[in-house]
C-alpha cells in the first residue's frame, strides 16, 4: 500500500479511536508528580528505563532538596546520584541533569523553553520528553510517542514503523493537534490495561474492530471457523 492510501485508510478510523479512548479514559493525564516546567523536565528524564510511580517516590525528596535550576546546576554529582539512584542509571542521569541545568541557565535564564529545538538542544532531552513538555507543562499540541504508544499505533495500522521519530511523523498526519496530548496518554492508559505487550486482551478490546493486529489474528480466523 503506498504511502497516501494508508494514511487515507488510518485517518478514517482515526476519529473513532480517539473517540473510544476518550470514553474509555476521560479523566487520562501525565502519571508523573510535578507542579513546574522544570520539575516535569527533571520527572521525565528520571523515567527514562524506570515506572513513573518510582520516579514519584524520589521527586519528593529531590525538589526538596534542589528546588530551582540553580540548585541542580550546582549539585555534587555524588549527591545527586544519591538521591536518584533507585531509578536506574543513576550516573548518567545525574550527569545529564545538571548539564541540563547549566545550559538552561546559560541559554535560557534558568527556565525551561517552550520548543522542540530548544528543549533536544539540551542534554539528556530527546523528543519524547520534550513533546512531554511542552503538552504537559505548555499546553502545545504533542505527540508523546512512548513504548505503549508506539506498540499500540501499530497495532492499530496507524504506522508501519518501529522508529519513534516515524511514527511520531505519522500520528502527527493522522492526529489532529488539539487531541494528540490526551491521545497520548489515553494510549498509554490502554497499553497497561488491555493491549499489553504480552497476551493483549483482545477480545475484550472496544478497539478492535478498528484493530489491524485484531483483524490479523482473530478476525480472519473467526471468519475460516465460521465457513467450516
Amino acid at each position: 500500500m503506498d504511502r497516501k492510501s494508508f494514511l487515507k485508510k488510518a485517518k478514517k478510523k482515526a476519529g473513532p479511536v480517539i473517540r473510544e479512548l476518550e470514553n474509555l479514559y476521560p479523566d487520562a493525564e501525565c502519571t508523573l508528580s510535578y507542579d513546574t516546567p522544570l520539575k516535569l523536565l527533571i520527572a521525565t528524564r528520571l523515567s527514562a528505563q524506570c515506572t513513573d510511580a518510582r520516579v514519584n517516590m524520589v521527586t519528593p525528596a529531590l525538589f526538596e532538596r534542589y528546588p530551582d535550576c540553580e540548585a541542580f546546576a550546582n549539585a555534587d554529582v555524588e549527591e545527586l546520584e544519591n538521591y536518584i539512584k533507585s531509578t536506574g542509571f543513576y550516573h548518567a542521569k545525574a550527569r545529564n541533569i545538571i548539564d541540563c541545568c547549566r545550559e538552561l541557565i546559560e541559554r535560557h535564564g534558568g527556565e525551561v523553553p517552550g520548543t522542540m529545538e530548544e528543549l533536544t538542544a539540551l542534554s539528556g532531552v530527546g523528543r519524547k520528553t520534550a513533546n512531554l513538555v511542552l503538552g504537559d507543562a505548555f499546553g502545545q499540541p504533542s505527540y508523546v510517542v512512548d513504548t505503549h504508544c508506539s506498540r499500540i499505533s501499530k497495532r492499530l495500522g496507524f504506522t508501519e514503523s518501529d522508529d519513534p521519530a516515524k511514527i511520531e511523523q505519522d500520528l502527527r498526519e493522522i492526529v489532529p493537534p488539539e487531541e494528540s496530548g490526551k491521545f497520548c496518554h489515553r494510549m498509554v492508559d490502554h497499553g497497561r490495561a488491555v493491549c499489553r505487550a504480552r497476551n493483549p486482551l483482545c477480545e475484550e478490546c472496544t478497539l478492535k474492530e478498528w484493530c489491524a493486529f485484531y483483524e490479523e489474528n482473530h478476525g480472519n480466523r473467526k471468519r475460516r471457523n465460521g465457513a467450516d
